[in-house]
């Protein structure tokens, strides 16, 4: 980690027009994310926390403040492949085989076949799907699938990884692997990562810092930055240390809640 800002938002309002009249989705959000952070973001189901990830990635535009990512606008972050983007769906065609879903965004962006293949493999074995690139999705299960969508969003080497819920669906013992995975990971890449969850064990278990956010207008009610050791097996969640942040993050949503 080191204190070079990746995405920075400062004064960050997002209003909905709509037919019932305007809905404050996000309001008055000041939070910087330094290179090499892993900031989980946790709140309750319409507080604003899949919008802010969504106006990190150009998918929603804020109507108030400022917000830069690599200090340029979220649209020039954007157009410069800045991050890859993993949804709460897996979103596989089911036409393409693993390694073809993978592919399409390299396609898009005119790779050369070779260095598409090379990428193909070394995001498969990252994830520990080697061996899998010719199966097509409908064949793999759903935490597999999720990593392989996690393949796709790694493959174009982007510094940041944006995570919408993307373990929401499945049962909590695959959970629990791809959660450790995903940490073996991030230790290996060294990416940036923003990652959306209404789980607490798993915002404490990923983070370096927990963002917790109050009810609608999507505000921060609490940063906490977590002083668990970068180390951490699955039973680090019995630890007292892990215990009393998640009591923390607790006491945040319900705080934010009586706001």
């Amino acid at each position: 980690m080191s204190d070079q800002t990746i995405i920075s938002a400062k004064n960050l309002s997002l209003t909905f027009e709509t037919n019932d009249g305007p809905v404050h989705a996000l309001q008055d959000i000041n939070l910087d994310i330094h290179k090499g952070e892993f900031v989980s973001f946790i709140g309750p189901s319409g507080c604003g926390k899949t919008t802010f990830l969504r106006v990190m990635a150009d998918l929603e535009k804020p109507t108030g403040g400022n917000i830069t990512v690599n200090g340029v606008s979220p649209e020039e972050a954007r157009k410069s492949r800045a991050y890859g983007y993993v949804f709460q769906a897996a979103g596989l065609y089911p036409w393409r085989t693993i390694g073809g879903n993978i592919k399409l965004p390299l396609e898009i962006m005119g790779y050369s076949k070779a260095d598409q293949a090379e990428r193909v493999e070394r995001v498969l074995k990252l994830v520990e799907l080697d061996g899998f690139a010719k199966k097509f999705p409908w064949q793999l299960s759903g935490g597999m699938q999720q990593r392989a969508s996690i393949a796709r969003a790694l493959a174009f080497d982007a510094d940041i990884l944006l995570m919408d819920e993307p373990f929401g669906a499945l049962d909590e013992i695959v959970r629990d692997h791809l959660n450790e995975q995903l940490l073996e990971l991030w230790a290996k890449t060294h990416k940036t990562i923003g990652f959306v969850t209404h789980s607490i064990p798993e915002a404490v278990y990923l983070s370096t810092r927990i963002v917790v956010m109050s009810p609608r207008p999507g505000r921060i009610a609490d940063v906490i930055e977590s002083t668990l050791p970068s180390e951490r097996p699955l039973s680090i969640r019995d630890s007292a240390e892990f215990i009393e942040i998640a009591n923390r993050v607790r006491d945040g949503l319900r705080e934010g809640h009586n706001a």
